[in-house]
């Protein structure tokens, strides 16, 4: 078991140089794009900011994110990336071309054994609502808030098996 008074020393050893660093972005592998594309678009509210390609490397790089009330995304391809490079919520999704013309082919979600990445996790206005949305569109719950003893969230599985946190906004 770790000392609190050991985690509480660490929060004052931010080194002086990185108060300006961003944590920009998690990449997720998917098998078939479409079918992401349209369960983080859909059904979690994200935005597809920008495609590149790199057919010379069979892959496809896709970065959503989520936008406040009014904002919008610069329609200027360099302002449009210094923009996609500041956000604090970036979802990147990498396709290995030709992945999902194979049935068996299968991405390790985290959650599998041997654990490692457990979820990504989004905050939502009413969680109930939310859930009651999800259920009527046929997303794959992992778990609903009435499930358990943690009844103040739920976790979806997206196209993938990857889990979604989902949690009430405080």
């Amino acid at each position: 078991m770790f000392k609190q008074s050991d985690v509480d020393a660490l929060c004052h050893q931010v080194a002086a140089e990185s108060t300006h660093y961003v944590f920009n972005q998690v990449m997720l592998r998917v098998k078939d794009p479409i079918k992401s594309l349209e369960f983080y678009i859909k059904h979690l509210g994200f935005h597809l900011v920008e495609q590149r390609d790199f057919p010379d490397m069979k892959f496809s790089l896709f970065f959503l994110t989520t936008l406040a009330e009014g904002e919008v995304v610069p329609t200027d391809a360099q302002q449009r990336k210094a923009w996609l490079h500041s956000c604090r919520t970036v979802l990147e999704l990498t396709y290995n071309y030709d992945t999902e013309l194979d049935a068996d082919f299968k991405y390790h979600n985290g959650n599998d054994e041997p654990r490692g990445f457990g979820h990504l996790g989004v905050s939502v206005p009413d969680l109930q609502e939310a859930c009651a949305k999800f259920e009527v569109a046929g997303v794959d719950f992992v778990k609903k808030p009435s499930d358990g003893k943690m009844r103040s969230i739920a976790f979806l599985r997206d196209p993938d098996g990857y889990w979604v946190e989902i949690l009430q906004q405080c």
